[in-house]
């Protein structure tokens, strides 16, 4: 099973009197958007799922890949890491246990992707980087009798 980690593209700074969840992508980020959902688009599987946080700017992120999405209020910024491995039905080992094998494409903020990636993938809770509008692709698979996550990708929109 995949689980795709994506960060909002860039997005509006802070306006004065605005809401964090309300700002919106920059012209960039819409462009890096649409360049990652294209890339994204042509190697997900039909039936992946798609998570996004309900603020504006991820919410844009995940509306360019033209795909059904679930909008998921445990997703906002400053969400706990277990949150969004709940919402993709993963544990810090891999899939959860009867886990449906679709890939899930969580769609959030730093630095919540960031504590997902380095649980995942070192069992640890630190504060690793996600850049703006960057994918970590990981992959839950069995070795040896034991579950493992590896990573498969990591690509930022600048890249592309």
């Amino acid at each position: 099973m995949d689980l795709i980690l994506w960060r909002h593209a860039e997005a509006e700074l802070l306006p004065e009197g605005g809401t964090d969840v309300a700002r919106r992508l920059t012209p960039k980020g819409e462009r890096q958007a649409q360049r990652m959902a294209a890339w994204l688009n042509s190697r997900l599987a039909e039936n992946c799922r798609v998570i996004a946080s309900p603020a504006v700017r991820t919410h844009r992120t995940a509306l360019a890949l033209g795909r059904d999405l679930q909008l998921l209020p445990d997703l906002l910024p400053d969400a706990q890491p277990q949150a969004l491995l709940g919402a993709a039905g993963w544990s810090v080992t891999g899939p959860g246990a009867g886990a449906d094998a679709a890939p899930v494409l969580l769609v959030g903020h730093q630095p919540t992707l960031g504590r997902v990636a380095a649980l995942l993938l070192s069992a640890q809770d630190q504060a690793w980087a996600v850049k703006k509008g960057a994918i970590w692709w990981l992959r839950a698979r069995e070795r040896n009798g034991r579950p493992e996550v590896t990573l498969h990708t990591v690509l930022a929109p600048d890249q592309l």
